[in-house]
C-alpha cells in the first residue's frame, strides 16, 4: 500500500497544535515592554484577555469542535476532548474523506489521539507493510514540525493548548476590541491580536524550520488570533490565521476531563520515518 501524504495531514496536525503557533512564552519582548504597551495602548483589552486566559488555564479541558481550512479543498473537522491540565492531549473524531484517509479505513470518521508529542490514528489493519495487522498508526510530531520545532515544544513541556494560545497574546504587536457579537447563540466580545514573526519566540522553529512541513504554508510571517470571549470570562471561539491556513476552535463544554492515553504498543504501527522521507522527497 502506498500512502498519500497530502495537505490534509498537515491540516489535522495544525488543528491539534494550533495554539503552539501563538505561544510566545520566550518571545522577543520583555515583560516590561509588554506592560508598557498594555498601559499605553490596550490596557482594558489586555486585562480582559488575561482574565480569559486564567479561566481557560484553570479549567484544564473542554469539548471542542475544530476546523482547519487549507485553501486547497474541503476543510478538515475534528470534534472531541482537548485536555491541558497535565500536558497537552486530545481525543477527537476526524472526517475520513476530508482528511483523504480512505485508503486506511472504511469508517466515515477516524478517531485521532495526540498523546506525549505523537499522533495516533485508529485505522483498519493493513495487509502488508508497517501497518500490517495494526489497529493504530503513529506519527511523531517531529515528522510534521521538524526536529528543531518538536524540540522547542518539548522544552516547553509539550504544550500547545488553547490556554497557551491565550497566554501568547500578551506578546501581540497589535490588539483590538471589535465589539459585541453573537457566536453559537452566545453573547460575546470579539478581540483580535496580531503576533509578528519575532513574537513567536522558539516556536518559530515549528513554522519556519527547514525541516518543518509548515515552512511553505506559513509564509506570511505573522499569526492573527481572533477570540470571542463570553460569559464567565471563557472563550466561545478561537480562530487563528497563519499563512494559507485558518484554524477555528469552538468550545462547547468546559472541564470535560477524561484520561487520554496512547494505544497499546503492540497495536501500533509507526510511520514517522515514512512521513519524514515523503516530506524530503516533496521538498
Amino acid at each position: 500500500m502506498k500512502l498519500k501524504y497530502t495537505a490534509a495531514w498537515v491540516g489535522l496536525t495544525a488543528a491539534a497544535m494550533v495554539a503552539a503557533t501563538a505561544c510566545g512564552s520566550d518571545g522577543a519582548r520583555t515583560a516590561a515592554e509588554t506592560a508598557d504597551k498594555a498601559v499605553d495602548k490596550a490596557d482594558t483589552i489586555m486585562a480582559a484577555l488575561t482574565r480569559a486566559t486564567d479561566r481557560t488555564e484553570k479549567l484544564g479541558s473542554a469539548e471542542v469542535r475544530t476546523t482547519t481550512e487549507l485553501g486547497t479543498g474541503e476543510p478538515v473537522a475534528m470534534d472531541g476532548t482537548y485536555s491541558w491540565g497535565d500536558g497537552y492531549a486530545f481525543d477527537a473524531e476526524m472526517d475520513t474523506e476530508a482528511a483523504q484517509m480512505q485508503e486506511l479505513t472504511d469508517s466515515p470518521t477516524v478517531r485521532t489521539l495526540f498523546v506525549g508529542g505523537a499522533y495516533y490514528y485508529d485505522i483498519d489493519p493493513q495487509p502488508a507493510g508497517p501497518l500490517a495487522g495494526k489497529e493504530w498508526m503513529k506519527i511523531d510530531g517531529s515528522a510534521v514540525f521538524g526536529e528543531s520545532g518538536a524540540a522547542a515544544m518539548s522544552e516547553a513541556g509539550g504544550e500547545g493548548s488553547p490556554a497557551d494560545s491565550m497566554k501568547g497574546l500578551k506578546y501581540a504587536s497589535d490588539v483590538e476590541d471589535l465589539g459585541k457579537e453573537t457566536v453559537n447563540g452566545k453573547p460575546t466580545t470579539h478581540y483580535r491580536a496580531v503576533l509578528d514573526e519575532q513574537d513567536l519566540g522558539r516556536f518559530k522553529e515549528a513554522l519556519k524550520g527547514a525541516d518543518s512541513m509548515f515552512d511553505s504554508t506559513f509564509g506570511g510571517g505573522s499569526v492573527t488570533t481572533d477570540v470571542w470571549v463570553g460569559a464567565k470570562n471563557l472563550p466561545v471561539r478561537l480562530k487563528q490565521d497563519f499563512g494559507a491556513m485558518t484554524v477555528t476552535m469552538d468550545f462547547d463544554r468546559w472541564g470535560a476531563t477524561k484520561n487520554i492515553v496512547a494505544p497499546p504498543a503492540d497495536q501500533v504501527g509507526d510511520l514517522t520515518q515514512e512521513v519524514k522521507d515523503a516530506g524530503l522527497q516533496q521538498g
